[in-house]
């Protein structure tokens, strides 16, 4: 069968419409083979996952929060690849907490790509009285997690997600500006590692002029769905895995 110069050019810019958008983008960037992607951090991450689980792609293993709603859009959308999704975030953490098991629960893993969100109990626990970590305690923590990280897979992408919080809640006015400065160093950390950073206060905060806070937080530092819904489509925008 023979294609006229007309037919053959109509072809040819619908190929290169759909190797424009986003998606065919990510997928011709991404090699083939195995995929780990890791999610870290404390209760946000963690969502009542089942940590009897070990292996990838168990939704109860994903628990019900972002890590689910981020593996459930890649698989669906990219079933042709080896991706493969581990949730190992631990309710209550603070950066100390996950230095005491960095090695087994990710370095052992080997992820090509680490996500990380930590920093809200490194402040509200400081208010309980049960910790004493200090801003600098935090970004020094922090930057020494992802400097050791580098050194042994340096081939992982690393993404640092902001810490938020929403003013509702356990969240009041005492937070502040205190808590800002974790933020700040977050993304300090994140610069210094050439880790990506994912934003996340300013997006809750725009929201939470269009709805309540509760609607995205009902705690003001644990999301609602739709609250995970938002660092789901935050860290799909961000992050190529």
């Amino acid at each position: 069968m023979t294609l006229s110069r007309r037919r053959f050019l109509t072809l040819s810019g619908g190929a290169l419409a759909l190797a424009a958008t986003p998606g065919a983008l990510r997928l011709t960037r991404q090699a083939s083979g195995r995929r780990v992607v890791l999610f870290q951090g404390d209760s946000i991450t963690d969502a009542g996952r089942d940590r009897g689980v070990k292996g990838p792609n168990v939704a109860a293993g994903l628990g019900t929060g972002y890590p689910l709603l981020i593996a459930a859009r890649a698989l669906a959308e990219q079933p042709a690849r080896d991706l493969q999704f581990y949730n190992r975030g631990v309710s209550g953490n603070t950066v100390p907490d996950l230095q005491a098991r960095w090695q087994a629960d990710t370095l052992d893993l080997k992820p090509d790509v680490v996500s990380i969100l930590i920093g809200v109990n490194d402040y509200w626990h400081t208010l309980m009285g049960t910790y004493k970590g200090t801003v600098d305690d935090y970004e020094a923590g922090y930057t020494a997690l992802l400097r050791d990280t580098a050194a042994v897979l340096p081939q992982a992408r690393l993404v640092v997600l902001e810490p938020f919080v929403l003013h509702c809640g356990v969240v009041t006015d005492a937070w502040f500006p205190e808590f800002d400065r974790r933020r700040a160093a977050a993304a300090r950390v994140a610069r210094g590692a050439h880790a990506i950073f994912v934003g996340l206060q300013e997006r809750f905060d725009r929201l939470s002029r269009q709805a309540t806070p509760q609607h995205w937080s009902s705690d003001g530092v644990h999301p609602t769905p739709a609250g995970h819904t938002v660092i789901e489509q935050a860290w799909l925008q961000a992050v190529p895995y």
